[in-house]
């Protein structure tokens, strides 16, 4: 069932976007030094290449498209990923205590680039649980979909 919510908040999310954006940007700690964080995008319509890229000011952590190069310092610690569903992963390594700008950067071709931007503070991050992290990314819907089944049978009784 997680997997089935989860995918079915994705098709909702982008069943509704019209033009390349960034939906939603969210994140958690992989342990009490590592960070994961997914953005959901929606694209405008087919295109034969999508790139993401990961950035901290004018710093790129990371990025699928190759023609670019990744900045030195964060070649062992940053790593950009695209999963379906129109998700890229950034998984960053020793995050540094206090708080961290990181920038969602997605580029279809012969599009313009859409971004999102998320303030991290270490000590405020959660674990990566499914649960949290699935919470995290469609809670309504979710929510939604867990109670139904107890609020029907309230109903009936």
């Amino acid at each position: 069932m997680n997997l089935i919510s989860h995918n079915l908040c994705v098709t909702l999310y982008v069943g509704f976007a019209s033009a390349q954006r960034v939906i939603q940007l969210t994140y958690c700690s992989i342990d009490e030094h590592n960070l994961r964080m997914d953005c959901k995008y929606a694209l405008s319509g087919e295109s034969p290449e999508v790139f993401c890229k990961y950035t901290q000011g004018e710093r790129l952590l990371d990025t699928t498209d190759p023609d670019e190069e990744q900045h030195a310092p964060f070649k062992n610690r940053a790593r950009a990923r695209i999963f379906p569903g129109n998700n890229c992963r950034l998984l960053f390594k020793n995050l540094p205590n206090g708080k961290s700008n990181f920038t969602c950067n997605i580029k279809q071709t012969n599009s313009a680039t859409v971004s999102k931007t998320s303030v991290v503070e270490k000590k405020l991050l959660l674990p990566c649980s499914a649960w949290s992290v699935l919470l995290q990314s469609c809670s309504g819907l979710l929510l939604t979909l867990m109670t139904l089944p107890m609020l029907l049978e309230i109903h009936w009784l």
